[in-house]
């Protein structure tokens, strides 16, 4: 399993989880915050969310959610970032083993987040680029908070109108940006690929990104995963039944051979031998 120790931020200074609000207690950042822009993003997430599913990790101790906010300074409560997917490994699925996440707090949590997925929209692309930078007194952009707070190993950007994404690898205190070779990006940590696939997710034909496993096979959804085993049902339902006509057919043609004979006056059961 992967070591994410060194990546984490060190939070020695932090209060203890006893004296902080909770994830249920945290208040928003932005007053009058709008909901997702479109209805792609929420879709494309939902397809991250369903594939994610590392080999190196029990599936109770992987987490991931679409726009949920991430609390990041326990210094600064009120402060969050909400990525449009992100997944974590090594902690629990259920928040204290029990209950659905309102938010992730990190410094409850105590690990960060493995990987950060930011589908572009015009309103945001700069930020999520890194090429905007804030006061002192003002909160921290979105790239900033992954590479300076969290740390997240894997920051990866998906441009839907152009078809492309780009991933950058946190090496030291920054973000490298590495190369993308045949739209496809091997995770060695997790033994998971996410690349680009163009099918049909949601009804709706297009090019996606999603994960795959070590032997390039895509990682299915639940709803893939169901159509799958229809389909098997259906085959093996066919091959019976394939089966049963063939049995039937043949058993009709004897039926048949049977009754020539006994109309030349020979008995089935008793024919002459050629010796």
């Amino acid at each position: 399993m992967v070591n994410l120790t060194q990546r984490q931020k060190k939070l020695s200074l932090t209060p203890k989880r006893e004296d902080l609000p909770t994830m249920y207690d945290l208040p928003s950042e932005e007053v009058g915050e709008p909901g997702l822009p479109d209805q792609y993003h929420p879709i494309q997430a939902q397809l991250l969310e369903q594939t994610f599913q590392p080999s190196t990790y029990p599936s109770d101790r992987v987490f991931s959610a679409m726009d949920l906010n991430i609390y990041y300074d326990a210094e600064n409560t009120k402060r969050y970032k909400r990525p449009d997917w992100f997944g974590v490994v090594g902690v629990p699925r259920l928040y204290e083993e029990r209950d659905l996440r309102m938010s992730y707090v990190v410094w409850q949590e105590e690990i960060n987040p493995f990987i950060v997925v930011e589908l572009l929209s015009p309103s945001t692309q700069r930020e999520d680029l890194g090429q905007t930078r804030r006061d002192i007194d003002e909160p921290p952009t979105k790239w900033q908070v992954y590479e300076e707070f969290l740390q997240v190993p894997y920051y990866i950007i998906y441009e839907r109108e152009r078809d492309y994404f780009r991933a950058f690898h946190w090496e030291g205190s920054r973000y490298q940006e590495l190369e993308i070779a045949n739209n496809q990006l091997w995770l060695e940590e997790l033994e998971l690929g996410l690349r680009l696939w163009q099918g049909r997710h949601n009804r709706i034909e297009r090019l996606w990104l999603r994960f795959y496993d070590a032997a390039g096979n895509l990682i299915p959804t639940e709803a893939e995963e169901a159509e799958r085993e229809r389909q098997e049902k259906e085959r093996e339902r066919q091959e019976k039944e394939y089966e049963r006509q063939e049995k039937e057919q043949a058993q009709t043609a004897l039926q048949e051979l049977r009754d020539r004979l006994i109309a030349m006056g020979l008995d089935p059961d008793n024919l002459p031998s050629n010796n």
